[in-house]
């Protein structure tokens, strides 16, 4: 992938780096071969939350009573915890997403994670996204998706909202990192300059491994002509955030039917070792919470019920905090975590969780154990929302969750 935002570059992307100079804001795998069948799943949206994201404040387990020896100070009380189901309960900054809750399109998967419990950010993210373990594998779990489900588009997979290409795509399928609709351009085209019919001339006779990510970088920008050219007006107010930016690009792309399946969204600063704080506003938690829950029920609002039928989102994160809170008002890296996943067919109202315990037996080093790998919970969603059969080609040896998170298509 190339990105001219951040002039990087990718080992696969110095081919095509000459042909990709005047692409704004945007970047284009150099991968290029598409898949042959149409895709008819939902659109699958991956929200990380970049930095562990703290499960245990989100979705509080107020009937462990460990829960509350371990954070005398940082844990959410159970008179303020909304949506609580008597083990578990929601942080009030996240009363936002309560009518998602209640209308059943918003769940909670806890103590879920990856069977290595590292606390480096770097290594866990890098093996969330890759999620291969084991194996010689090296793309990412978002490209193999993609390139078994049949969508074919130029605009079938992108990453949104940041101006570095998504990890998650890395690989041999084609996707597409934009920072914004408005801004993925042709840097110079006008009727003067025809810098595309320019693109397409000079590489019409090359080889494909050179005029692949020229063409490829032209499929996508001719693809998104049309919904740029109309400013959009969504159907509910976001939060002027990096995270409200994103997410209004998605749910307009949705809405423009231009053949989205996968995406990528970035949500950073969850990494609070001090200060993540009380259950009240002006508290960096709280008031992260608070932003989320406000974006993601625009997004809904901004789809509609008849969009978020074919759509679901999902949470991920490099790893939890740990389940002791220190002397800073915060909680340092920890391993098991809570996943929310957000959608028109997901069997929402309630958390889902083969929940370990938090007495100091049933950590693992001081950490909630892991209990359900967080891609089996993905695996889930493949097969009942996105028509996966086997997982073995994006998962491999991961068998799916059997909770009833959504139901099937």
């Amino acid at each position: 992938m190339f990105d001219c935002g951040e002039t990087t570059l990718s080992r696969r992307g110095l081919l095509g780096a000459a042909t990709l100079a005047g692409l704004a804001g945007a970047g284009v795998s150099t991968q290029l071969a598409y898949a042959d069948a149409g895709y008819t799943g939902d659109t699958l949206i991956v929200l990380s939350l970049h930095g562990g994201f703290d499960g245990l404040s989100a979705l509080a387990p107020i009937g462990d009573t460990d829960y509350y020896k371990a954070r005398p100070t940082i844990g959410v009380p159970k008179a303020q915890v909304i949506a609580g189901d008597g083990m578990f309960g929601l942080h009030p900054a996240l009363a936002p997403l309560l009518p998602l809750w209640k209308s059943g399109q918003l769940a909670g998967v806890h103590a879920v994670g990856q069977s290595n419990p590292t606390r480096s950010h770097f290594a866990a993210m890098e093996a969330m996204e890759n999620a291969a373990p084991g194996t010689s594998i090296r793309s990412g779990w978002l490209e193999r998706m993609l390139g078994v489900s049949g969508a074919s588009g130029p605009l079938a997979g992108i990453s949104v909202g940041h101006a570095m290409p998504d990890r998650l795509f890395a690989g041999a399928t084609p996707s597409v990192s934009m920072s914004s609709v408005d801004k993925f351009t042709l840097a110079g085209e006008s009727a003067k300059r025809p810098v595309a019919a320019a693109l397409r001339s000079l590489y019409a006779d090359a080889p494909v491994l050179l005029s692949g990510p020229a063409l490829a970088a032209d499929r996508a920008l001719t693809a998104s002509t049309g919904v740029r050219a109309t400013a959009y007006t969504p159907a509910a107010t976001y939060p002027a955030t990096e995270l409200g930016n994103a997410l209004r690009d998605v749910a307009r792309l949705v809405k423009a039917k231009v053949g989205l399946a996968a995406v990528s969204v970035d949500c950073g600063d969850w990494d609070m070792h001090e200060g993540l704080g009380t259950a009240a506003k002006g508290q960096r938690m709280y008031d992260n919470l608070n932003e989320l829950a406000l974006t993601l029920a625009a997004f809904a609002a901004d789809l509609g019920p008849e969009g978020m039928k074919s759509v679901t989102l999902l949470t991920i994160s490099e790893f939890g905090r740990r389940v002791q809170e220190n002397g800073s008002r915060g909680a340092d890296h920890g391993h098991g975590n809570a996943m929310l996943l957000l959608g028109g067919a997901v069997n929402g109202g309630k958390v889902y969780a083969k929940w370990p315990g938090l007495a100091p037996g049933a950590l693992v080093a001081g950490d909630l154990a892991v209990t359900t790998d967080y891609r089996s919970v993905i695996g889930e969603i493949l097969q009942k929302r996105c028509g996966f059969g086997s997982l073995a080609q994006v998962f491999p040896s991961v068998s799916p969750s059997s909770f009833g998170l959504a139901a099937a298509r």
